[in-house]
């Protein structure tokens, strides 16, 4: 990687929040061939960012500025974790869809429903294999969790219908949730305890996350969903739709949206709240990304101006930094933007 100020970012604004700071130019996500996965971007930390890049998942350190491999999904791939009743096979050239980075774990899904683990801490990849055999088996969304007693759990949600959990540590399945669409994506309630579940329906479904089992719908939406973010404190879940907009769910009183945030032009495919729930920032396919402020009821806010397709969003969890990444052949970059106090920059 090596470092271009080449970008252009216009604000159009009610608060300026975030500032730009700096652009990483790098070759990011060439492999993308669906418009509706926008997740290949997490921030661990103010310093340090995992992204994909061709067949790589790479670790940005912005304190080195430069960039390690983490993981090559171009060469065959064979897990390191050998139990009895252990459901890994070998992968190899996987087309990664989706990824996060949690609890020190990189977990990332494929378009031939593939999933793969790795320890940040351990060579090798601990887990990897086809999760689903169906010919429309895309990993659509994959999050890392705690239950309410505090296990480690992943969870995947694919095109085949179907929500899985796994327990981390052995991987092997906890529960395979069948819904009547194909599932766009699905997140875990900060308590452990809800599942929203959200896909080609105009409709999103709150389960019990242990059972699967639907105890609730969101309805409102006007086409399918594809994003969806729980606010820290648990009781908001943000739902982002192919109407372009991104809908404010109170749990406790579900029977409609408290609040309606309008994209600029496309679906929304990315939402991530800070750590401290003051922010909430809303990704469109291309060009715009939007930051709302809680504080104000998410009535003042910041829109950023991009050019290109956005891999993803992800807030620093000190919530000082802002990063997006652009997917493009020519212009492919990660962008940093820093959140502005009292009048001041934090660098």
């Amino acid at each position: 990687m090596r470092l271009r100020l080449i970008s252009v970012v216009v604000y159009h604004n009610y608060m300026l929040l975030f500032l730009f700071s700096n652009w990483v130019s790098i070759l990011m996500s060439s492999i993308f061939t669906s418009v509706q996965l926008r997740n290949l971007l997490w921030a661990t930390s103010k310093h340090d960012v995992y992204l994909m890049q061709n067949y790589s998942v790479m670790h940005w350190s912005s304190i080195l500025r430069r960039s390690k491999e983490v993981l090559n999904v171009a060469k065959p791939i064979i897990p390191t974790l050998k139990r009895h009743g252990f459901l890994a096979q070998p992968v190899s050239r996987v087309q990664i869809s989706t990824m996060t980075v949690k609890e020190n774990l990189t977990v990332a899904g494929g378009f031939q429903g593939e999933l793969i683990c790795k320890n940040l801490s351990h060579p090798g990849v601990a887990f990897c294999g086809k999760i689903t055999t169906d010919d429309n088996a895309i990993t659509n969304a994959v999050d890392v969790y705690r239950n309410p007693i505090g296990s480690l759990r992943a969870i995947t949600a694919n095109n085949d219908s179907q929500v899985r959990v796994f327990d981390v540590e052995s991987f092997s399945s906890l529960g395979c949730f069948k819904y009547d669409w194909s599932v766009n994506n699905a997140s875990v309630s900060p308590d452990g305890k809800l599942l929203a579940v959200l896909g080609d329906s105009t409709e999103c479904l709150i389960a019990d996350a242990n059972t699967g089992k639907v105890t609730g719908s969101l309805k409102g939406h006007l086409d399918y969903s594809f994003a969806s973010a729980w606010h820290p404190d648990g009781r908001i879940l943000a739902t982002g739709n192919q109407d372009t907009t991104c809908r404010l769910w109170d749990i406790r009183n579900p029977s409609e949206s408290i609040a309606v945030l309008k994209g600029r032009m496309g679906a929304i495919r990315a939402l991530k709240f800070t750590s401290d729930g003051r922010f909430l920032a809303m990704a469109e396919p291309a060009d715009f990304v939007h930051i709302f402020d809680s504080h104000s009821g998410y009535v003042q806010g910041q829109e950023i101006d991009l050019f290109g397709e956005i891999a993803g969003v992800s807030f620093s969890p000190d919530t000082e930094a802002l990063f997006v990444g652009i997917a493009d052949r020519t212009y492919g970059s990660l962008l940093e933007f820093i959140r502005k106090r009292h009048n001041s920059y934090l660098i």
